[in-house]
């Protein structure tokens, strides 16, 4: 099943280069989400009639990953249902679409190999991948500011990505004579490694991969590439490809508990949460673009991804679920905002007015994504940062928890000022009444997978299974 969803994409680019049949693109991407999900279905069920179907020499579903492959299944299967009615609206050629669907395969593939590689190297390799395919995607509509964003963001992350590589040579240099970049490997000797290389490669791989988490002060490529995208590649991008790095960030802070060297890794983790969280406190309060404040949104709950793990015990298990929350909603957020996108043909905040009104079924699925984000009760975000400021409060940082409470307070009434005018303002009439035409553009396709994302997230807030649970924790078993 692994090789399957690894090679999967490569033999469906080859058959569409060659058959150039236009009905293909959509299909293969549903085929290969289809089999996606399978994947992550039969794992989590430990159903293991297909032999040797969990591991590979380099590849391997574990308790580490498994949650991981899970979030990314779902969101990448939402997106293909979704992607079915936004392609039909979009005017585009032949060629042009067979390309989009290469770069889709190509992301999802890059992303998969990076959260299932057991391998340091292995691992880097994939997340490099992931740069080099979401940029076409990025660049899709090709416009000025697109290709703008595009530079930007190979750029940035190719600079990460080269901090990330030095990182890696530093810990060979603490690993002395081992040899070996497989985590099993690592995890097993770490006892032993220099601790100064160890801290210095640290640095190197938390800057550098932070770049691809979307991490202050290392997030610049992220608003642009998120507000050009077209919107089924903003909440993969948002939803899976932050998730991937932060994985790898999570791999490498194994080997510093296990070293104990974790509490200098704890504080640079700590640092850059806080600030992730404060960037987005102060861009989000003036935004006029609402693409670009969900990106905003994305940058911090990042930095909320990494003060839980920072924080250890409770707070640990709290980021992951965290992480399947935010992964849900913001997703659907920005699969929404792909509608309020058709519907209003742009994307400046005040010129979008009467949503609700016009569009009933976006306007509540927008409203409900904003209530999901902002950790409004029963959403799954609520239980995840309620958890986290117990944990403050159970190490005695009150100083800390008053400052990320705020933080977020500030946040939500950023965006809940950008969300309420979008639905129930009044806008202008010649713009409402071309608004109208364009929700008959609009296909069920892209109301489904909202729906489905947010009642089950909102379910998940009012009952964690304890199967569910099991697996959340024992993600972050060690820290």
């Amino acid at each position: 099943m692994i090789n399957l969803i690894l090679l999967f994409p490569i033999l469906a680019c080859i058959i569409l280069k060659y058959s150039k049949k236009e009905f293909l693109n959509t299909w293969l991407i549903n085929i290969y989400a289809t089999l996606h999900v399978l994947t992550s279905v039969f794992a989590l069920l430990d159903l293991d009639f297909l032999p040797f179907w969990k591991s590979s020499a380099f590849f391997e579903i574990n308790n580490r990953n498994i949650v991981f492959l899970a979030v990314m299944s779902l969101v990448f299967l939402a997106v293909s249902i979704y992607n079915n009615g936004y392609l039909k609206s979009e005017i585009v050629s032949a060629k042009k679409l067979r390309h989009y669907t290469y770069m889709v395969m190509f992301f999802v593939l890059s992303m998969t190999g990076a959260v299932l590689s057991t391998n340091l190297g292995v691992s880097w390799v994939f997340i490099e991948a992931t740069t080099l395919a979401s940029a076409y995607l990025i660049y899709f509509h090709k416009t000025k500011h697109s290709i703008e964003a595009a530079w930007k963001y190979v750029f940035i992350c190719s600079i990460g990505i080269a901090l990330a590589f030095v990182g890696i040579i530093l810990l060979t240099f603490a690993t002395g004579n081992m040899n070996s970049l497989f985590f099993n490997d690592l995890y097993l000797n770490a006892s032993s490694f220099n601790p100064f290389w160890l801290k210095l490669s640290f640095v190197f791989i938390l800057f550098g991969i932070g770049t691809k988490m979307g991490l202050a002060p290392v997030h610049f490529w992220l608003p642009d590439a998120h507000a050009q995208a077209p919107s089924p590649i903003s909440a993969l991008l948002s939803a899976t490809l932050l998730n991937s790095a932060f994985l790898m960030i999570l791999n490498v802070f194994g080997i510093m508990t296990t070293a104990n060297c974790d509490e200098y890794a704890r504080l640079m983790m700590l640092v850059m949460g806080f600030l992730s969280i404060f960037v987005t406190a102060v861009f989000v309060y003036h935004i006029n673009n609402y693409k670009r404040m969900l990106a905003y949104s994305s940058v911090e709950n990042m930095g909320i991804l990494i003060i839980g793990i920072a924080l250890g015990g409770i707070g640990a298990v709290a980021s992951i679920i965290h992480l399947i929350g935010h992964s849900l909603i913001k997703a659907s957020f920005f699969l929404t905002a792909g509608n309020v996108l058709k519907i209003y043909s742009t994307k400046k905040i005040k010129s979008v007015g009467q949503l609700l009104k016009i569009d009933p079924k976006t306007g509540w699925l927008w409203l409900l994504s904003f209530l999901g984000i902002v950790a409004f009760p029963p959403s799954l975000l609520f239980l995840s940062e309620f958890l986290l400021v117990k944990t403050m409060f159970q190490q005695d940082r009150f100083i800390m928890s008053a400052v990320f409470l705020i933080l977020l307070t500030i946040i939500l009434y950023g965006m809940a000022k950008a969300v309420l005018k979008m639905s129930f303002s009044e806008g202008n009439e010649e713009k409402i009444a071309n608004a109208k035409l364009n929700v008959k553009t609009l296909d069920w396709t892209m109301y489904l997978p909202q729906i489905l994302m947010l009642t089950l997230v909102f379910i998940l807030g009012l009952y964690l299974p304890e199967y569910i649970s099991k697996f959340i924790s024992n993600t972050v078993v060690g820290f």
